[in-house]
């Protein structure tokens, strides 16, 4: 603050700031907090449901089909022919549960043996069709 004397002629503004209505608001503020605040921390009670977190155990029977690099087919372990195979999947496909088919191929195999897989256990009325693969932390 600079103080002048009364018989200076010369009037210059003040560069101070004015803090006073600040604080105020501040005040009314931390009063409007400090009153809410106990509030907010109320809830309302209610009973929920509790939830198991067991996996269902229960599953599906599946088919492992297993497909080399040299185009032969494997039915859960078994050889097969391609001429077997939509039988098989008609047969399959007529099961209540239908089973899963799970497709297992080499990495070389080509894509047109699979998809002929594919297509026939399609046609034949199997829906639920996966294929299994390995973590890439098990590849050689």
């Amino acid at each position: 603050m600079s103080f002048g004397s009364f018989n200076s002629q010369q009037h210059h503004a003040k560069a101070e700031i004015n803090v006073v209505p600040l604080v105020d608001v501040m005040l009314v503020l931390l009063v409007i907090f400090i009153i809410t605040a106990p509030l907010l921390t109320h809830s309302v009670k209610i009973d929920l449901p509790k939830a198991s977190s067991n996996p269902n155990i229960t599953q599906p029977e599946h088919i492992e089909l297993a497909i080399r690099e040299d185009g032969s087919l494997y039915w859960n372990g078994e050889h097969i022919t391609k001429y077997a195979l939509n039988e098989r999947f008609a047969i399959e496909a007529k099961k209540e549960p239908q089973p899963e088919l799970h497709i297992r191929a080499d990495r070389l195999v080509p894509y047109e043996n699979v998809a002929h897989v594919m297509s026939s256990a399609a046609k034949t009325g199997l829906l639920r069709i996966g294929f299994v693969t390995e973590p890439a932390g098990e590849l050689e």
